[in-house]
């Protein structure tokens, strides 16, 4: 269980993720990812549970961002990049496949993504099923194509970004597999040790 967790349960969307925390505040936390697009890809997320950045309050949108801050300096650093990614897919029709607020942080590296065609794109990436947080995290946890369908229609509203999703393919989506539990919590671990260092200085 990584450092940082004190108390009560976390969920991101439906799904428990305690045990992937590295860091929290009264009002967010941050986790690791379970398919990350690159390394030291992670997720910055309020509390409360809600779908989109104007649901929240002025006290959780401070802190929100007031986190990211920190923990994109600390990914930096300890990823050795020289840029970061930092995106809100707000809403379904935006990409967003949980309905809970989450600020992707993803470390840069000059030539990183030149294999996938440069730098933007991480944006495909994030778009497509590579970027389908909800699907992985059903997929995961044992939940049925059925019950991944059934969330998937809520999530989507009317279907258009199943379609949308569906017209970028995951090249190498294949050779990037889920993580495995004890894999995420040693990397949570790892970067609570990191934030404690960053809160420190």
């Amino acid at each position: 269980m990584s450092l940082a967790i004190k108390g009560s349960p976390i969920h991101f969307g439906p799904f428990l993720v305690t045990s992937q925390v590295f860091h929290q505040t009264p009002l967010s936390f941050a986790l690791v990812n379970l398919k990350p697009i690159l390394p030291g890809h992670v997720l910055v997320s309020p509390r409360r549970i809600v779908p989109r950045v104007t649901d929240l309050t002025p006290n959780e949108t401070t802190d929100l961002f007031l986190t990211v801050r920190r923990v994109a300096r600390m990914i930096e650093r300890v990823y050795g990049a020289t840029s970061l990614n930092i995106a809100i897919q707000d809403g379904a029709e935006a990409g967003q496949s949980v309905p809970h607020v989450h600020t992707h942080i993803i470390p840069r590296k000059k030539a990183d993504l030149d294999f996938r065609g440069g730098t933007d794109a991480v944006y495909d990436m994030l778009d497509g099923e590579e970027g389908n947080l909800g699907k992985v995290y059903r997929e995961e946890m044992g939940e049925s194509r059925e019950k991944d369908k059934e969330e998937g229609y809520q999530l989507m509203a009317d279907g258009h970004r199943q379609r949308r999703r569906s017209r970028f393919p995951a090249v190498d989506n294949e050779q990037r597999k889920p993580r495995s539990m004890q894999e995420m919590e040693a990397e949570a671990t790892f970067l609570a040790a990191e934030m404690e260092k960053e809160i420190e200085n």
